[in-house]
């Protein structure tokens, strides 16, 4: 896959998501393939894939939801895109309140398909929107920063000492 092939994958995956058509969606990872999501957590498989597009997020997004990734860039195995998303919301306690997002999305590729897939957002602008009470959104808040410090990377980034990355990289001291 090259850059233009990927641009074209995006704009399937996109068009997929929109859709709310889980197995269609699904179809774009490996059999194996993960999808990490911020809100609803991380789905193995293309069942679990399915079940989280199709009822956990397009139960709470309504009909005018839309993804949209630009400026993508893509090395031959891993790619990133920024996008903007919106809908109105489905949740009772927030129906019909707009929400816009803008984020940054990670793909790891293997065989023309998603792997890996991981999206980092700033959820309190979407919860600003909504609407969330300020404790609610603490108590999330809270979660995605234990999700972030139990996270393999993370940890092993704690654990180098400063610099020590881009030393590796440089093979030099900088």
């Amino acid at each position: 896959m090259n850059s233009l092939e990927f641009n074209r994958f995006l704009a399937r995956f996109t068009a997929a998501a929109e859709s709310g058509d889980g197995e269609r969606f699904a179809q774009l990872f490996t059999p194996d393939g993960v999808y990490h999501d911020y809100i609803y957590g991380t789905h193995r498989g293309r069942k679990e894939i399915a079940h989280m597009l199709q009822n956990l997020f397009h139960g709470d997004a309504g009909d005018d939801y839309r993804w949209e990734m630009f400026d993508a860039v893509f090395d031959g195995n891993i790619g990133y895109a920024w996008s903007l998303s919106s809908f109105s919301s489905r949740r009772k306690e927030f129906e019909g309140r707009k929400v816009v997002i803008d984020g940054m999305s990670r793909f790891v590729m293997r065989d023309g398909l998603i792997q890996e897939y991981r999206e980092s957002v700033n959820g309190g602008v979407a919860m600003v929107q909504l609407g969330v009470e300020p404790e609610r959104m603490r108590r999330v808040f809270e979660r995605w920063a234990g999700w972030l410090k139990a996270r393999p990377e993370t940890a092993a980034y704690l654990a180098r000492p400063r610099g020590a990355h881009a030393r590796s990289i440089l093979g030099e001291e900088i």
